[in-house]
């Protein structure tokens, strides 16, 4: 498979190497920095927040990140993980009525062995996928096509959130 220039990554995988420096958390410094807007986070509960990723594998790709900087599922309590699990079923309902994608892929990668690139915070990884969406390009040119830029996206799940909580009262 051919190999993408993608220099724009530096950025990211730099931030990964400092990952055993304080405050050095990619995850811990979005909870902190309150820039929802520019930091592309659609939801935030009192344990958990919903966020765009940077470097989707599709479009509306999105990571469901605790707010607890821990590393395992286990290391979460009960109601702490309850609500990671809810906040994924609450993103999943608004990028199916704001995308209409005709599935999803959920993973939550535990460990750098695991394929974690952010090993140290748990996150679930909620994709969108539709029927055709990674045609050829994968496998003739190395490639992936997002169709959709980050703004956009993020517009339609804000609006949506907003929308969901005026209904409800909430």
């Amino acid at each position: 498979m051919q190999r993408l220039w993608a220099p724009w990554r530096e950025a990211y995988i730099t931030k990964l190497a400092g990952k055993d420096k304080p405050g050095a958390c990619v995850f811990c410094r979005i909870l902190a920095g309150k820039a929802d807007t520019k930091s592309l986070v659609f939801i935030r509960k009192p344990h958990a927040y919903a966020v765009l990723n940077l470097y989707p594998y599709s479009n509306g790709h999105c990571l469901i990140v605790a707010n607890r900087h821990a590393g395992d599922i286990n290391q979460l309590p009960a109601g702490e993980y309850a609500e990671l699990m809810e906040l994924l079923r609450e993103a999943k309902d608004l990028l199916q009525g704001a995308l209409k994608p005709h599935g999803f892929n959920v993973g939550i990668n535990l460990g750098r062995t695991a394929g974690a690139g952010i090993p140290r915070h748990v996150h679930v990884h909620l994709v969108p996928r539709w029927k055709g969406d990674h045609n050829f390009m994968p496998v003739t040119a190395g490639t992936k096509v997002i169709s959709q830029s980050l703004t956009v996206i993020y517009k339609k799940l804000s609006d949506a959130y907003k929308e969901r909580h005026r209904r409800v009262g909430k």
